[in-house]
C-alpha cells in the first residue's frame, strides 16, 4: 500500500483512471475542473512539506483517524524545479494517482497531508509545484486498517514513525486519542531535527498533558547547527537497549500496549522483529494482535 505523507511515492501505483473511453477523443483533464483548493503550503525542509487543501463542492466525509485518501494531478501538470527526469513521457491526459494518509482532525474542514518530495517520481514532484490557490483532485474514498477504534481505551499505545509515517499519529492526537485512559508514547525518527515535522506540536501536547510522551531522535546530528541534545539512535536501537521503556516510565507487555509502526520499511522489519522477540504478533482481521503496521 501507497501510504504516509510520506507517503507514497514508493507504495504500489494505484491504478490510474481513463478519463475517455476507446470510442471517444482523448480529452485533457484541466486544472479548474478538480474538485479540491490549496490553502496553505509549509515547507518542512527541503524535501518535506505540508498541505493543507480544501473540498470545491462537496464535504470531506466521516473518516477515522489513521486512514488515507488520494490526491491526484495530471500528467500537464508542471513539476518541482528539484525534480529529475521522468523514466517515462506520460500522456498529458493521464491522471497520477496516489494515496497519503491524512494528519488533520476527522472534523476538519480541510485535509493535511505530510508528504515527502521523490525527486523522481510521477506525482509528488507535480505536488511540490502547487502554490495556495492551485487546484487538486482529491479521492473521495477515505480508506484504511490503521487507526485505534479497536483497540480498548485502557490499553496504551506506542506510535512509531519515521520521516512523514507521523502523519496518521497527528490525525489520531488531533482527534480524540488523547480522551482514552491508555498512555501514549510517539517515537520519531529522522536524519536530523528539520526533519521532525510537527516537534513543536508534540512538544506542547506532550507539556499539557501527562498521558503524552513524546521521543523523538535523529541519526545525523553532526550535521545539526545547534548541538542536539536529545536522542541520535535508530528507534530499534532504542527500544533494544530500553530507552523508550525508560522514558514512558512503564514496560511494554503484549497485555496492556498495542504498538502502530509507519515510515521506512528497514526500520518497520527492524522493530517488528524486536517487538516478536518479546511476545508482541502482528495484527491480522483473522488473528488480532499487538504490531499494527502501515508500509511506504
Amino acid at each position: 500500500m501507497y501510504l504516509f505523507g510520506i507517503f507514497k511515492e514508493f507504495v504500489p501505483l494505484v491504478s490510474i483512471k481513463k478519463l475517455t473511453t476507446k470510442n471517444t477523443p482523448k480529452t485533457r483533464f484541466t486544472m479548474s475542473e478538480m474538485n479540491g483548493i490549496v490553502t496553505q503550503v509549509q515547507q518542512v525542509s527541503p524535501i518535506m512539506k505540508i498541505f493543507k487543501i480544501r473540498p470545491v463542492g462537496w464535504e470531506i466525509p466521516e473518516f477515522k483517524p489513521g486512514q488515507f485518501c488520494a490526491l491526484a494531478l495530471p500528467a500537464s501538470a508542471e513539476r518541482c524545479e528539484e525534480s529529475v527526469a521522468e523514466p517515462k513521457e506520460l500522456a498529458p491526459h493521464k491522471m497520477i494517482k496516489r494515496a497519503y494518509s491524512i494528519a488533520s482532525a476527522s472534523s476538519a474542514d480541510e485535509l493535511e497531508f505530510y508528504i515527502t518530495l521523490v525527486h523522481s517520481g510521477a506525482l509528488t514532484p507535480r505536488l511540490f509545484n502547487l502554490k495556495v490557490g492551485d487546484k487538486i483532485e482529491i479521492g473521495k474514498r477515505f480508506v484504511g486498517m490503521f487507526t485505534l477504534d479497536s483497540i480498548p481505551p485502557e490499553q496504551n499505545i506506542i506510535l512509531i514513525a519515521t520521516g512523514t509515517g507521523v502523519a496518521p499519529y497527528m490525525s489520531m492526537l488531533r482527534t480524540d486519542a488523547l480522551t482514552r485512559t491508555g498512555k501514549i508514547t510517539v517515537v520519531h525518527g529522522a536524519a536530523n531535527s528539520w526533519d521532525l515535522g510537527y516537534s513543536s506540536e508534540l512538544r506542547l501536547l506532550e507539556s499539557v498533558t501527562d498521558k503524552l510522551t513524546y521521543i523523538p531522535t535523529i541519526t545525523e546530528p553532526q550535521k545539526e547547527p545547534v548541538e542536539w541534545k536529545g536522542e541520535t539512535k535508530f528507534i530499534q536501537d532504542l527500544w533494544s537497549e530500553g530507552i523508550i521503556e525508560e522514558k514512558m516510565g512503564y514496560k511494554p507487555t503484549p497485555e496492556n500496549t498495542h504498538i502502530f509502526i509507519c515510515g521506512n520499511p528497514n526500520m518497520i522489519d527492524a522493530v517488528q522483529e524486536l517487538l516478536e522477540k518479546d511476545g508482541f504478533t502482528k495484527h491480522k482481521p483473522k488473528t488480532p494482535g499487538q504490531i499494527h503496521i502501515e508500509a511506504f
